[in-house]
């Protein structure tokens, strides 16, 4: 082994080993959350695309869970927030940490996928962009994966809250 390989593999180390760290934050932060609201659920952890993943799950049918979701995943985008805020204090580090309860990032990204090689297709038939509806971050970024994986480009455009991806034709 190298010196530069020995390095790089202690850095993929120390950052599995910090984004580790986050994810314990951020389950104690949301358990202590749990039981101020009394609601049941367990807590998964793990280590996605470079970022901490914190799942929160119900063994029932998971009403109680729904009101952390909101309407729109609108709550569980502020308690994302908050997580990543409850992660900054304790470390000093800025977290990309995604948040999940009742699944319902996982739906939305399985929808989202679809969504994107649907409008990927479409642009390729037509030779014409495609504009999609206004979309949150995380729901641009996933529609823009499924567009690279059907083999074309796409770009986001317009201010927040309006921001939309525009696939583009090959």
């Amino acid at each position: 082994m190298t010196e530069g390989t020995t390095s790089t593999a202690a850095e993929g180390a120390d950052t599995l080993t910090r984004l580790e760290q986050e994810g314990e934050i951020a389950a104690d932060y949301l358990e202590g959350l749990l039981d101020i609201a009394d609601l049941d659920g367990d807590i998964d952890m793990d280590v996605e695309a470079d970022r901490a993943s914190v799942s929160i799950i119900s063994d029932s049918a998971g009403r109680d869970l729904q009101k952390l979701v909101g309407r729109d995943g609108e709550v569980l985008e502020a308690l994302q927030e908050l997580t990543r805020l409850a992660v900054h204090r304790e470390t000093g580090d800025r977290s990309r940490l995604m948040l999940d309860i009742a699944e319902y990032r996982a739906k939305k990204r399985a929808e989202l996928s679809e969504l994107g090689a649907k409008a990927a297709a479409e642009a390729k038939s037509s030779g014409e962009p495609v504009k999609l509806d206004p979309m949150t971050p995380f729901e641009r970024k996933v529609v823009h994966d499924a567009v690279k994986a059907a083999g074309l480009n796409s770009e986001s455009e317009g201010e927040e809250p309006q921001r939309f991806v525009v696939v583009l034709p090959a």
